[in-house]
């Protein structure tokens, strides 16, 4: 069971240790939920940063996502950008077909189907997403009848429709998303295109090219940790295993830092606190296959579980303890079924619901 309480900052110090019988009515002393022990604190669902005082030995923790808990040795400052979510997951547009401008929404913290919470602007399939902390976006993708520059934004904390809040440099589709604390990316712009567009969470406004990726291509996708954007996978014209990255912290080119497990396009993506992920696509045969690469350190991606079904252009969702894939098509039909897969250990996707609409070319945000 946990309880409130309030000032952790004047409490403790530089010490992660307080004896219990020492003080009275901790709850009103602290600014953190308290656990019995830690197999109260491993049920907790929470954000990474997250501090919490464990009763039974007296110390304070912070949660570091699949890392899990750790003694905090001194009060920390405000944790890091995380790109996962705690609240939900969303999947946008996508082609029925006919294509469609959906938006689903489904919850992180239980099992279930999505529900229909708003519309796109513009009806558009194979765009990428990004999310900020209080927006979903979608940028370019195929509209109606042509390749998109459009950037799209829809709330997060009321459900309703997206809006038209600015354009790419150039139209795209099948691209990578990725998000930083405080700005949107698309990248990769075609098989003769290396453009790293960038743009602004606080305001509306346009997408500026911020650099090339180490080789043009279409079909990638898009991964991001507290630091770098990535970019993996694609069509150049032939099938790609290139693990791109480029920095937030300042406008760069990207390098290429490892090799996926296969040459893949048209795949899902998802990012732990420590790890880029991706899901399903073609090899060129429809995959089930979920792959994962290190953000410590450059290196390749090891295959760590399946999805319930082969499937590609599947969107894909990040909450701060499991990845999640959604819609697609699995041939010979378009694919409904929400997957879930832990980040704390390798292991096989399970099925945890339903979208609205059964569709492919779809993008993932979350909150």
């Amino acid at each position: 069971m946990a309880s409130r309480a309030r000032n952790l900052g004047g409490l403790m110090g530089t010490s992660s240790t307080l004896d219990v019988a020492d003080i009275a009515n901790l709850g009103d002393l602290t600014g953190v939920d308290s656990y019995d022990d830690s197999d109260a604190l491993a049920l907790a669902v929470v954000p990474i940063g997250t501090q919490a005082y464990q009763i039974d030995t007296g110390s304070f923790k912070i949660y570091r996502g699949a890392s899990g808990w750790a003694q905090m040795d001194e009060f920390p400052t405000a944790p890091s950008w995380v790109f996962g979510g705690t609240v939900s997951g969303y999947t946008s547009g996508g082609n029925a077909p006919p294509r469609v401008n959906t938006i689903d929404k489904f919850s992180f913290a239980s099992d279930g189907n999505a529900t229909d919470v708003g519309d796109l602007n513009i009806i558009t399939s194979s765009a990428a997403g990004q999310s900020s902390d209080v927006s979903g976006y979608t940028s370019g993708g195929y509209g109606s009848p042509t390749t998109s520059l459009t950037i799209q934004k829809f709330p997060f904390a009321t459900d309703g429709n997206a809006t038209d809040v600015g354009d790419l440099t150039t139209g795209t589709n099948n691209n990578g998303g990725q998000s930083s604390a405080s700005s949107g990316y698309n990248s990769g712009h075609g098989t003769s295109n290396t453009t790293i567009d960038k743009f602004p969470f606080a305001t509306d406004g346009n997408a500026t090219d911020v650099g090339d990726l180490s080789q043009g291509r279409t079909f990638t996708s898009g991964q991001s940790s507290s630091e770098n954007g990535y970019t993996s996978g694609g069509f150049t014209p032939a099938f790609s295993n290139v693990i791109d990255k480029f920095p937030f912290a300042s406008d760069e080119n990207a390098t290429d830092v490892g090799d996926l497990l296969v040459s893949v396009i048209r795949m899902s993506s998802q990012s732990s606190d420590v790890s880029g992920y991706i899901a399903g696509g073609s090899i060129p045969s429809v995959t089930n296959a979920i792959s994962k690469f290190p953000f410590a350190s450059d290196g390749n991606a090891t295959d760590v579980g399946d999805l319930t079904v082969s499937r590609r252009s599947n969107a894909g969702q990040s909450s701060t303890v499991s990845g999640y894939t959604s819609g697609g098509y699995g041939s010979p039909e378009y694919l409904n079924v929400i997957d879930k897969f832990p980040f704390a250990s390798d292991a096989n996707a399970t099925d945890v619901g339903d979208l609205t609409v059964a569709r492919n070319g779809v993008a993932g945000q979350q909150v």
